[in-house]
């Protein structure tokens, strides 16, 4: 049986965590009719949930192995495991469910793999009616993303280096596939040595808190929309109910004469 070389036993940098950014969730759109060749006739949207980089351009693979996302029971092999760009998996189906989505890291992280879990969305819920109308009704992308650190606490020597060679790796553009090259402390260009960092990589169009907070303050609007009607439906009912009691006692006393 092979031996992982990067043990725990190696030495760790005391003192030092390093962060690095990752973006996991759902895309979904309607299928459309009829239906296309092969799909199963109840199955009504096409989903992919994935693991990307914050930005498209971003390579991951120097600290991300493979990613495994385990689907509801009911597709065959739930259980799917993708080994390289792009980490993420597409099918067809009717309904919501959570899928787990684990991170194994590069060998030399000697880290355990991190799980997490995002709830597949099919149908739009942030928005006015209307705006939620206007989507099914033009077929639009259902997507839900969700913002995400790993954090590396006191990292193996190695796996440090790794981590801090120019603070990340960006994609060439036509050299192959796979292929990355330095950026600087900041997430510059070049092709010189650069200072090394554990500051999270910085492209040009970073995620941040403040994206993060803009995102939960969208979703607390969306809890304040969807408390606020439950109210009109619960004062509804309270009104029929009301008014059915009414029925029923006139009901009564007109029997009783």
């Amino acid at each position: 049986m092979s031996r992982n070389p990067f043990t725990k036993k190696a030495p760790r940098v005391k003192g030092v965590s390093i962060y690095r950014p990752f973006v996991y969730g759902s895309l979904a759109t309607p299928l459309p009719l009829p239906r296309p060749l092969g799909t199963p006739p109840d199955h009504t949207h096409r989903w992919t949930v994935f693991v990307r980089p914050t930005t498209p351009n971003f390579d991951i693979t120097h600290w991300l192995r493979k990613v495994q996302f385990k689907l509801h029971e009911t597709y065959s092999q739930s259980l799917r495991t993708v080994e390289s760009p792009p980490f993420e998996v597409t099918e067809t189906g009717w309904g919501e469910f959570e899928v787990g989505i684990k991170l194994f890291f590069v060998p030399e992280a000697s880290e355990k793999p991190l799980s997490v879990y995002h709830q597949l969305k099919l149908h739009p819920y942030i928005g006015t009616d209307e705006e939620k109308d206007k989507v099914r009704r033009d077929g639009g992308e259902v997507g839900s993303k969700c913002y995400e650190e790993v954090c590396f606490n006191e990292p193996v020597e190695v796996f440090y280096e790794i981590l801090t060679q120019g603070n990340g790796r960006e994609k060439e553009k036509g050299k192959g596939k796979g292929k990355a090259k330095s950026l600087g402390a900041r997430g510059g260009g070049g092709d010189k040595p650069t200072e090394r960092s554990a500051e999270i990589p910085n492209d040009g169009k970073p995620y941040s808190h403040m994206m993060e907070a803009r995102e939960i303050d969208r979703l607390t609007e969306a809890v304040k929309q969807v408390n606020s009607r439950l109210a009109e439906e619960r004062a509804k009912l309270a009104e029929r109910e009301k008014l059915l009691e009414e029925l029923k006692k006139e009901t009564a006393s007109g029997l009783g004469r």
